[in-house]
């Protein structure tokens, strides 16, 4: 059974009501965190792309990416789960891991199940809640996410009623 129905959440995929790169994070984390998310990736296979500026590198440790200096070109960790579905890590602190999806890429009942997987995927592996706001957003309104107690993603708010 899927974590969510298309048609009870399709309102939170809607670029012009959530902006096209909604926000998804794991609050808490740590340097720790961070390594178990890169290991993920390598385990399942998901096909990834680690650059800093414009430059394609290999895939560094979490720590090596965490210290780099304040003024160095900013890393990014492209990462999709299936092809055509985009995830894009940003480090900007070892204490939240930070990352965008594409709701263009997210439509339909198919690929909102991958995205719960992919969501639910990370937080088992933490131990922890991942969490999706709008574009920009503060974080103080997440719309759904993956609840570590109920083992699947959850809607966190009520759909406006249409």
């Amino acid at each position: 059974m899927a974590d969510l129905l298309w048609d009870d959440v399709r309102w939170f995929f809607d670029p012009e009501v959530m902006g096209s790169l909604p926000d998804v994070w794991a609050p808490d984390a740590s340097e720790r965190d961070w390594q178990a998310v890169l290991d993920l990736v390598l385990e399942r296979g998901w096909a990834f792309q680690y650059s800093e500026g414009s430059t394609v590198l290999p895939l560094p440790r979490a720590g090596a990416v965490l210290s780099r200096p304040a003024d160095a070109e900013q890393p990014h960790l492209e990462v999709r789960p299936v092809p055509d579905m985009l995830a894009i890590f940003r480090f900007y602190a070892a204490e939240k891991i930070d990352f965008d999806v594409d709701l263009r890429e997210i439509q339909g009942q198919e690929r909102l199940d991958v995205l719960c997987g992919f969501l639910a995927a990370i937080g088992r592996r933490l131990g922890k809640a991942v969490l999706m706001d709008a574009e920009g957003g503060d974080g103080s309104r997440a719309v759904l996410g993956f609840d570590v107690e109920a083992d699947r993603v959850v809607m966190l708010v009520e759909p406006p009623v249409r």
